[in-house]
């Protein structure tokens, strides 16, 4: 099996796709490389492609937020994307792009072994657990595929530009904290 640095190495030197010529930094994600939980989002913004980091921006502040609520710290999960360089003006990734890509995430993923995935957002969700998935309709629906619970939640920027979907999304959370306490309650800052 491939180690995480030589992982981490060979994406850096990506230039399977177009964005590699537009990027500044591949951002390939961040946390506890033996995470129980992994959170996926779609691709890089731009506060993300500057420093090189997942989930900076407004949503990442967003989402640091929504970790806090279910009692979880950034250091105890791993993020990642699907894409590790971002798309042009923040446009959803190309499958072309995503097929160059989804190779570092699926290493990553069994480099972690997690217990938990949750896609932020809809092009996760269709990349992760179903490409017909509706994020409207089954956000916050569990999923089991080879022994790993998988989940989608909306993506903190979807909730940024509408907050009418933060009820729906602290119920997910809800859910989501509550697998966690049957699963691996020991990455909760605290656990009553």
């Amino acid at each position: 099996m491939i180690t995480w640095e030589a992982l981490e190495a060979q994406c850096r030197q990506c230039q399977s796709c177009p964005l590699c010529e537009t990027r500044r930094n591949v951002v390939f994600g961040v946390g506890d490389r033996q995470a129980d939980v992994l959170f996926i989002g779609e691709g890089p913004g731009e506060q993300e492609d500057r420093r090189g980091e997942p989930f900076v921006g407004p949503a990442g502040q967003l989402l640091d937020l929504m970790l806090s609520v279910i009692d979880l710290d950034r250091s105890r999960v791993y993020i990642a994307n699907i894409v590790k360089c971002r798309p042009p003006k923040n446009r959803d990734p190309l499958n072309l792009e995503q097929d160059a890509c989804i190779g570092y995430l699926r290493a990553q993923t069994a480099l972690i072994r997690p217990k938990i995935i949750v896609c932020l957002g809809r092009i996760a969700a269709m990349r992760i657990i179903d490409p017909k998935f509706r994020i409207t309709r089954q956000h916050g629906e569990w999923f089991e595929r080879a022994g790993v619970q998988m989940m989608a939640i909306y993506h903190p920027s979807a909730l940024l530009r509408d907050p009418s979907k933060r009820p729906e999304t602290f119920v997910d959370l809800k859910s989501l904290q509550e697998k966690i306490r049957v699963l691996c309650p020991h990455i909760l800052v605290r656990d009553f």
